[in-house]
């Protein structure tokens, strides 16, 4: 009996390829948790935007209002720290919310009127005073506790971006990175976002030559190289570094001189006098 051996050699190189198939195509399960990444745009990072998870498991175990805060405004060297707190109504989310640090400014001011036309928002500031008083920490504590107490309904609720809870009277998370996971955040960083630039643009009419409309108080080159030139503000923050510089410059007489714990200070003794040495035995 002679077998055909070129009638099975395709067969098996067909198996072979459709073997490789399998296992080469991608799951349901990845096609569906897969993000398009637009055409010539090879080498980014799609990034899932905020979602309302969190807040949805809450509202169907009957904990609601639920509100997201958020500040702007602790690294720059002027101005204030701005706190928002805000909460979505679940019927009428604005489409779009992100991470402000995510969107244009354009997209920002859009989706502030947005949130502030469907949701509860508040927004309580830390002036540059309180800054320098408290630091930067605690003045931004403050304002995020300030705005939460300042919601027209008070939350059962809150979530906060960073690591710090909130001394507040209702239950408070802490989410690190809160503003682009957590929807209510991330609404309230715009929110807080637009209202902190606005209120540096105003000053910008105040002190011209700093450029506060461009950078709002960030330690940029520019921002850097006018504090060289005219000196502190009284917008700007004391203690931090370039500011403490500048000032020493431009005012030196409002600097303290800092006493070096270390010198050694001669006294000088008189030999006539004598010492009773036995009267501290």
């Amino acid at each position: 009996m002679i077998r055909d051996k070129s009638a099975r050699k395709p067969a098996a190189k067909d198996a072979a390829k459709q073997d490789a198939a399998r296992k080469a195509a991608p799951s349901k399960a990845a096609k569906a948790s897969a993000v398009k990444v637009p055409a010539g745009k090879k080498g980014i990072i799609a990034i899932a935007p905020p979602s309302f998870r969190r807040e949805r498991a809450l509202i169907k175990r009957g904990v609601w209002p639920v509100a997201g805060c958020d500040e702007a405004g602790r690294g720059p060297l002027a101005g204030p720290v701005v706190a928002a707190a805000v909460i979505l109504d679940p019927d009428r989310i604005p489409r779009g919310i992100d991470d402000s640090k995510r969107l244009t400014a354009e997209e920002r001011e859009r989706l502030f009127d947005k949130i502030c036309a469907t949701a509860q928002v508040s927004v309580a500031v830390a002036s540059r005073s309180r800054i320098d008083r408290d630091n930067i920490l605690r003045a931004s504590l403050w304002a995020l506790k300030r705005a939460v107490v300042a919601l027209p309904d008070s939350p059962r609720h809150v979530f906060v971006d960073g690591r710090d809870r909130l001394d507040t009277s209702c239950d408070c998370e802490a989410v690190i990175g809160g503003d682009g996971i957590v929807l209510s955040i991330a609404a309230a960083s715009i929110v807080a976002k637009v209202t902190r630039d606005r209120l540096m643009c105003a000053l910008a009419q105040d002190c011209p030559g700093y450029g506060f409309e461009q950078h709002k108080g960030y330690a940029v080159p520019e921002h850097l190289d006018a504090l060289d030139r005219l000196g502190p503000t009284v917008h700007h923050r004391s203690f931090f570094a370039p500011v403490a510089a500048a000032r020493a410059k431009h005012m030196p007489w409002t600097v303290e001189p800092v006493q070096d714990l270390f010198t050694v200070t001669e006294v000088q003794v008189d030999a006539n006098v004598e010492v009773d040495v036995s009267a501290n035995l």
